[in-house]
């Protein structure tokens, strides 16, 4: 009996680390939407329920996941343009100069002297995004700079290249674009189990201990006509490590690098350490264990239309 979901279909790992944006929210004010950090762990918070519930303004204690925010910073601006076929390639790119050189670019054809020519040249262009780097050393994980794509706000293209234009080079944080009280998306890539077999993928039952063969595997493919193995048919394969998007997670607290003393446990988080740089709580678990590469997003479903409470926290488990 077929006891696995299909809704994450095929069941494949993912072939970077950093989690894929399918879909930027759009945005009336001049913002960037998306950000990356890294999942420390989890703990627990006393929080004042302000929702519509029981146990509204009383004190409640809620599981909450710790995520460290890295250095970032702006290396440059792509433009994108519709072809014939609604399709959007990218069509010019503009970096910061210095950072270029600090990332080791090679052949760098526009800069930021070439801003004001390109801005009078707008006409055709469909979106703007963002390039950032963030640096995984400014949280003491020695890895290489991470460089991935941001989206810009804006009511029209022309809002959205000035904003790009006002971050170019400079230095960009979560506390900027975020707030508590916020819901947010977390994309992230989920734990890696390897090749498993079809008892631990799919849940299906163990075979009778008369079986000819194995217990764990399957009684039958299917048919003899059609030959054909069905893609329903469970079977050993990856299981993990997989692209998984996560809507509307509340942010509970964000600190500074000089508040991390705050939400430090003692003797750090297990398998991550102590936190060290700026950090995000958001309220309930997300995906992937610690050290995992996350993005967060800008609430796509536009939960915050409504207006944004900020929690009021009033303990952190240490």
């Amino acid at each position: 009996m077929h006891k696995g979901s299909l809704q994450y279909w095929h069941h494949r790992r993912a072939y970077r680390r950093l989690p894929r944006l399918r879909a930027m929210p759009q945005l009336s004010e001049q913002s960037l939407t998306n950000i990356v950090a890294f999942k420390v762990g989890m703990t627990h918070v006393g929080v004042i329920d302000n929702t519509e519930s029981a146990s509204k303004g009383t004190e409640v204690f809620r599981a909450c996941t710790v995520l460290e925010i890295p250095q970032m910073e702006v290396y440059g601006i792509r433009l994108y343009k519709l072809d014939d076929n609604f399709y959007s390639n990218s069509s010019i790119v503009i970096y910061s100069k210095e950072l270029a050189a600090k990332l080791k670019m090679k052949n760098i054809k526009n800069d930021e002297s070439k801003i004001a020519d390109i801005k009078q040249k707008l006409e055709g262009y469909s979106d703007v995004r963002i390039l950032v780097a963030a640096y995984p050393k400014s949280v003491g994980l020695g890895r290489h700079p991470i460089r991935f794509e941001a989206g810009a706000g804006g009511k029209s293209v022309a809002e959205k290249f000035e904003f790009a234009s006002s971050v170019l080079g400079k230095q960009v944080s979560a506390q900027q674009y975020f707030k508590n009280g916020e819901y947010v998306d977390v994309l992230s890539i989920s734990k890696g189990k390897g090749w498993q077999g079809p008892i631990k993928r799919f849940g299906t039952a163990r075979l009778s201990h008369k079986a000819t063969q194995k217990t764990r595997h399957i009684g039958t493919l299917g048919p003899f006509k059609p030959p054909k193995v069905l893609f329903t048919v469970p079977q050993a394969g990856q299981l993990g490590f997989n692209y998984r998007t996560e809507h509307n997670k509340l942010i509970l607290k964000m600190g500074a690098k000089s508040e991390a003393g705050q939400i430090n446990k003692q003797g750090g988080f297990t398998n991550y350490g102590v936190v060290k740089s700026d950090y995000i709580v958001l309220q309930g678990s997300v995906p992937g264990p610690a050290k995992r590469l996350l993005q967060i997003r800008k609430s796509i479903m536009n939960r915050n239309a409504n207006g944004i409470k900020e929690p009021k926290i009033t303990y952190i488990t240490k």
